[in-house]
């Protein structure tokens, strides 16, 4: 709670609905939700951990500018195999790429928060290992076509269609959709955000 014992204003710097699905899950709804206008591109020889990190810093940071009385939470997920960043594909033929590379093997996908409040910064980043099957042509040509794929992270979209790929995972669920509901709810508590009393 602020000091004047009003529950603090919270804007999501993200435009993600997949992100707004899950605050709501945990009773969380913002105050504003504020799409940050910033060069996702990686940095030359930027670790995927590093480069979700930096993201989420500068989504919330470019929003706060803006609402510097408010608490601000900024958020990005990065799909990797080894030290390679995965694209948000663009066209079908990324988007198989991405499948082709992921299929049959372990990946890593790293979600970073960062949360600005008047008086203190915080940030976390979960990592979570996501093994896919061995995946047919046939799998892979009917899961393009249903153009689940656009824009998603490492081209899949694991609370769609994609589920039935996931043969084993070792993390947070959340947080591979796009935000790691412990960790958040640990941050805005932290802040003063009334994370339990939510009804």
């Amino acid at each position: 709670m602020s000091e004047n014992g009003a529950k603090p204003r919270l804007i999501l710097a993200s435009a993600s609905p997949r992100r707004l699905a899950l605050l709501a899950q945990i009773g969380i709804e913002p105050d504003l939700v504020l799409a940050a206008d910033i060069d996702e591109t990686p940095l030359k020889s930027e670790l995927p951990r590093d480069h979700a990190l930096r993201l989420a810093r500068e989504k919330a940071q470019a929003i706060a500018a803006l609402h510097p009385d408010a608490l601000v939470l900024g958020a990005d997920t990065v799909v990797a195999c080894g030290r390679r960043i995965l694209p948000k594909p663009e066209t079908e033929a990324e988007a198989a790429g991405c499948l082709k590379l992921l299929s049959g093997r372990a990946h890593r996908v790293y979600t970073a928060i960062h949360l600005i409040a008047p008086n203190r910064v915080s940030e976390r980043v979960n990592e979570t290992r996501v093994t896919f099957k061995r995946l047919s042509d046939a799998e892979m040509a009917a899961y393009l076509a249903g153009g689940e794929w656009r824009g998603k992270a490492g081209g899949y979209a694991i609370q769609g269609r994609a589920a039935i790929f996931i043969r084993a995972l070792t993390g947070s669920h959340s947080a591979v959709v796009g935000l790691p509901l412990y960790e958040t709810a640990m941050l805005l508590a932290g802040a003063g955000f009334p994370v339990i009393s939510q009804s």
